[in-house]
């Protein structure tokens, strides 16, 4: 290994920085993840680097390396520590060691991707530095992760909304550094901008944005509101002041936060220096008689009022010993005014400007020593936002008072309203002591009103979720998620059908695109995160439907934490070798996430017949549905049904091959298997696995067995229905097979199928992408070898680096291990070509079979030979 601290550090790096969104097979939630590259590391723990372990617990004392700690796992908890320090909760990690020429993988779970992602980064870079023994960053580090996380985190209304949400177990979906949140899913999707909704009024918040408006509005109703007006001039406020009498007070005509707002001004000079600030804001400001009394918070939901607070402008008390400066700096220390902890209810007091500013109308400064006990004023307004604090009054408010406020709330409008009142008393009529509403605001903060500063919390988004989801709404759909290697497109294409056949409005997804109902909204290969999030975000949807490939699981998660309905088809060698994956085991750990993510109390479909899909099992909470061709002569369907579980099995009923329901001894024929147009009349017996994977889906979604039926019945195979999926077309008085197949198991289904048809010659059209492993092209070849002529071809496209020619040199291998002899198969370069080579091949009662790189492509020529 080099001496060289500096070329040890720069070999060890984090590759491929990404998100997973939902769970994935690094964690139970989002993460972010990367590979470690550990260069001349590779295979030493931290303490091989001299003086390492010193200088990084100098520089992170809360790092705890224990004894043989390794570099991915140093990296990890550096990360987590980074993101703690800036302010986000403590983080899962996992971390899946090096094996083979396969780097060590890093996962580092999130509270906001941006975060996470950037955490990992740093955290690299710090250990490098730690390595080479330079001065470590770690102060300007945090400062700036802590910055990402500000832009990235919601404010203090949303995050209190979000927590609430997850506490009722709404799912909550939402895109880091963007406010808005969507809560629920499909057609009982909601969405939240703090506090304001999608059911908030843009009439509404445009009246109050024009502060003069709403007292305009108010006023015609009978509330009282201080008198002023607009001028956008400072002669005119001036000029304004002096015809209303001092003291009054200026404020920008839509401005948020109680910025600009100038607080009690008594004479001329005081009015020229608040100019300024206020129109710095908005070009119009209100100049309006200054009312007296203290200001009080209300908030109306739904036209009801959930909670009154009084807010306390930013004020230090003194001790007759030290400043202000110094009593303020004390108070900022205060946990709840931490501000990098979006949790804290307070932020810090403010010493800048404004508060100079505001202290001097009295002769004071920053350094003046108050009297023990005196209370001194840092603010003119009581904004949370500015320093202030809040005291509880909800329980105080008199009842007229409580239904003035939510009259004002109703007269402009709003959902969420939070009512300004300056009054001395709120448990006093405000007709009484001179009350007046100054203002009606839309999106109102209530983080005063969840943490108090004294008095009792009030449970304000209960009341917003409550609006929004009254008890007993649904805030789910259905979610039903599919994964195998073989046979996901068509069992998730089969399944959505049998839920339109019920009525409902079905999005799902496929390697084909997302669609919504028989509509195709997006084309491409949308099997991921992307299109999951394009479905559940869909507010027709009534179902979602969601093939999940091994490589979105991989690459980004499942974009998705829980599903009702999870199923697992089967698992096959396919794209082995390939993100780690090495061995079927590992294979079926990947698939077993969607087992993993069904919900308490959902179903997970699981093939009986395949150990390692059984083995899944173990992994999943929701109830199992097993599938079977076997049935009971599976001693692990006879032992499921023995205790009473539920399956979907083939069995005799009546003398013909029967889709049967099982439920414990209780015995439900559903449809024979050759009344169902996708198993061609009972020769596709590979569909089966489809067929009883849909029906059981069906089943744990309460659709009865006779509605099973209609549906399987009425299901079709076309171009259509299942664009690359056992298209068969009429050709010539032959038919031709095309099939997306691409696997050893797949094929072998195709191919069993082709040699159960009718057929005078069959004739195969063979390829397959180059990025699969050698062994399983031999594998391929040799399952073709049961044709009677194979014609070898490749796709540019899908040559994935391999020479022109190797694929179909590997190919012929295995036709020639089959047992076909070179004279019965033969090249032609161009998948074009070749296609049309066969279609020229074809006579009465032949059968050409067609492994399709690219289906659609191969389906138009076929049907334009056909013409």
């Amino acid at each position: 290994m080099p001496s060289d601290p500096r070329e040890l550090a720069d070999g060890l790096r984090v590759r491929g920085v990404g998100a997973l969104r939902g769970r994935s097979l690094w964690a139970p939630g989002p993460a972010a993840v990367a590979e470690v590259e550990e260069g001349e590391l590779a295979g030493t723990t931290c303490a091989a680097v001299e003086g390492f372990e010193e200088r990084l617990r100098a520089v992170l004392p809360a790092v705890e390396i224990a004894e043989g700690s390794t570099w991915p796992e140093v990296i990890a908890r550096v990360a987590s520590e980074l993101q703690t320090q800036a302010g986000s909760p403590p983080a899962v990690c996992r971390i899946a060691p090096a094996a083979g020429d396969d780097p060590a993988v890093l996962a580092l779970g999130f509270d906001e991707e941006a975060l996470g992602v950037e955490a990992l980064r740093e955290a690299a870079a710090l250990v490098r530095e730690c390595i080479r023994g330079e001065t470590v960053r770690v102060d300007r580090v945090v400062a700036e992760l802590r910055e990402v996380y500000a832009r990235s985190h919601p404010g203090p209304t949303g995050s209190v909304l979000i927590a609430e949400a997850r506490r009722r177990g709404i799912p909550v979906r939402r895109t880091s550094g963007d406010r808005v949140v969507q809560l629920g899913l499909g057609r009982n999707l909601r969405r939240l901008d703090a506090a304001m909704t999608d059911f908030t009024s843009t009439i509404a918040t445009d009246i109050t944005s024009d502060k003069h408006r709403t007292k305009e509005i108010l006023e015609r109703i009978g509330l009282a509101v201080p008198e002023g007006e607009v001028v956008t001039s400072l002669d005119d406020a001036v000029e304004l002041a002096e015809d209303l009498g001092y003291p009054v007070v200026l404020k920008p005509l839509d401005a948020n936060d109680g910025r600009g707002i100038s607080g009690r001004l008594d004479t001329e000079a005081a009015v020229r220096a608040a100019w300024t600030i206020a129109a710095a804001e908005h070009p119009k400001v209100i100049v309006e008689r200054f009312v007296t009394g203290r200001d009080h918070r209300v908030v109306v939901v739904a036209g009801r009022v959930v909670a009154v607070a009084e807010r306390v402008p930013a004020h230090v008390v003194g001790d007759g010993r030290r400043s202000i400066r110094a009593l303020a700096e004390e108070e900022n220390r205060n946990p709840k005014r931490d501000p990098h902890d979006p949790a804290s209810p307070l932020v810090p007091l403010p010493l800048d400007d404004l508060t100079e500013r505001f202290l001097a109308r009295t002769g004071r400064t920053l350094d003046s020593v108050p009297d023990a006990g005196e209370h001194v004023q840092l603010r003119g307004t009581a904004n949370i936002s500015t320093g202030g604090t809040s005291v509880d009054r909800t329980d105080e408010i008199h009842p007229r008072n409580r239904a003035l406020c939510e009259f004002a709330a109703a007269a402009v409008g709003l959902d969420i309203a939070g009512v300004d009142v300056l009054t001395d008393d709120v448990g006093v009529p405000f007709d009484e002591n001179c009350a007046a509403i100054i203002e009606v605001n839309a999106s109102p903060g209530i983080r005063m009103h969840t943490d108090p500063d004294v008095g009792t919390p009030r449970d304000v988004p209960g009341a917003i979720l409550d609006m929004l989801y009254p008890p007993g709404s649904e805030t789910r759909i259905p979610v039903i998620a599919i994964t195998g290697t073989n046979g996901k497109t068509t069992t998730t294409r089969l399944i959505a059908h049998l839920f339109r056949h019920t009525g409902r409005r079905v999005g799902f997804t496929t390697t084909d695109g997302v669609y919504y109902q028989e509509t195709l909204l997006m084309e491409g290969d949308l099997t991921g995160p992307f299109a999951a999030n394009v479905v559940l975000s869909d507010p027709r949807v009534d179902v979602a439907v969601l093939e999940t490939a091994r490589g979105g699981i991989l690459k980004s998660g499942l974009g998705f934490e829980y599903c009702d309905v999870g199923v697992v088809l089967n698992v096959s060698a396919d794209h082995m070798g390939q993100r780690g994956i090495h061995t079927l085991e590992q294979l079926a750990e990947v698939k077993a996430v969607i087992a993993a993510a069904v919900t308490p109390g959902g179903h997970a479909v699981l093939n009986a017949d395949d150990p390692l899909v059984l083995g899944m099992r173990a992994v999943t909470r929701g109830d199992v549905v097993l599938v079977s061709v076997r049935g009971e002569e599976n001693p692990a369907v006879a032992e499921h049904l023995a205790a009473g579980g539920a399956a979907v099995t083939v069995e005799p009923e009546d003398g013909r091959e029967s889709i049967i329901l099982r439920l414990g001894s209780e015995r439900l024929p559903v449809v024979p298997i050759a009344d169902v147009p996708l198993t061609m009349g009972g020769a596709a017996r590979f569909q089966l696995e489809n067929i009883l994977a849909a029906t059981a889906v069906a089943h744990a979604q309460a659709i009865p067995p006779v509605k099973i039926a209609e549906a399987l019945r009425a299901f079709v195979p076309s171009r259509a229905a299942t664009p690359g999926r056992l298209n068969v077309l009429p050709v010539r008085g032959g038919k031709v097979v095309v099939d997306y197949a691409h696997n050893p198991a797949g094929v072998r289904g195709l191919i069993d199928f082709v040699v159960r048809m009718d057929a005078r010659r069959r004739i195969g059209v063979l390829s397959i992408a180059g990025d699969r492993r050698d062994e399983d092209m031999r594998e391929i070849g040799s399952i073709f070898a049961a044709l009677d002529h194979v014609v070898l071809k490749e796709n540019e496209a899908y040559r994935r680096g391999r020479p022109v020619g190797e694929a179909m040199r590997i190919l012929a291998e295995g036709l020639e291990s089959g047992g076909l002899p070179p004279a019965r198969y033969e090249t032609v370069l161009d998948e074009t070509e070749a296609v049309l080579h066969a279609l020229r091949m074809i006579g009465e009662g032949d059968v050409v079979v067609i492994l399709a790189a690219e289906p659609a492509k191969v389906l138009a020529q076929v049907e334009g030979f056909g013409e």
